[in-house]
């Protein structure tokens, strides 16, 4: 009996979460899932690091978030009256998983790897929190969503012209007015790179010396082309630059 009665009390208490967050939050969640994923989209035609699954699992995860802390709480609360703090352990998770999510990002040669992984590790945290908030129904849809992103847009990435390709912005300092520049062009192209932006950039060194950034767009192997740059004769000089940098 005593486990019975246990039982009856456990599924008593989710009740009031359940029947507070019915189909109208569940087509909440598939509005961020969806929106977000066109916002995915975009940056993938662009060839930014955040691209579709990122943005699709990022908005799809803070839907059920708040999802969790506007009806995940329902059954320690009463009418004008607080017995605790439900919220606090739950913000404390947030954000322990953001340091944690942090960490597993990498910047390697001007390309960004690992920021579907974080955002993965952030979603599992809030599908953990759903189930243990007795939203069940909300767990069980984003983690089936979250197959969706990872094996159904995995397959839609690639059908979009150049989704393999890496963003790399390069800044190259060589010796002017000895065709170093045509050189440089010239190897890039050899190894598969496309240049989409080339600007002049100030340099305060040697005289003779001048400074070009470049965006370009090419293979996954940014750390085998600097190197290559940075053999040629001329070229005194490669780093990786951030957009903001490049301008």
């Amino acid at each position: 009996m005593g486990a019975l009665a246990y039982r009856g009390a456990m599924i008593e208490a989710s009740a009031p979460a359940l029947a507070t967050a019915g189909w109208p939050q569940v087509g909440y969640v598939l509005l961020a899932f969806v929106l977000a994923s066109l916002i995915g989209l975009e940056r993938e035609f662009r060839h930014k690091s955040a691209g579709l699954r990122t943005q699709a699992i990022v908005g799809t995860t803070a839907a059920l978030l708040m999802i969790v802390s506007k009806y995940g709480f329902m059954d320690v609360l009463t009418s004008g009256l607080v017995r605790v703090d439900p919220s606090r352990v739950a913000a404390q998770v947030v954000s322990g998983i953001g340091f944690l999510g942090a960490g597993l990002i990498l910047t390697r040669g001007g390309a960004v790897r690992g920021l579907t992984t974080a955002a993965a590790v952030w979603e599992s945290a809030a599908i953990g929190m759903a189930a243990g908030a007795g939203l069940w129904i909300f767990a069980v849809l984003v983690t089936a969503l979250h197959f969706v992103i990872t094996f159904v847009y995995s397959y839609l990435t690639r059908l979009i012209p150049g989704a393999d390709a890496t963003a790399l912005q390069l800044e190259v300092v060589y010796e002017d007015g000895h065709g170093v520049l045509r050189q440089i062009l010239a190897a890039m192209t050899e190894q598969g790179w496309r240049v989409t932006q080339l600007t002049p950039r100030d340099h305060a060194g040697r005289e003779g010396q001048v400074a070009v950034g470049l965006n370009a767009t090419g293979p996954t192997e940014p750390e085998k082309l600097v190197s290559q740059l940075g053999a040629l004769d001329g070229v005194h000089g490669v780093r990786t630059l951030s957009s903001d940098e490049l301008g």
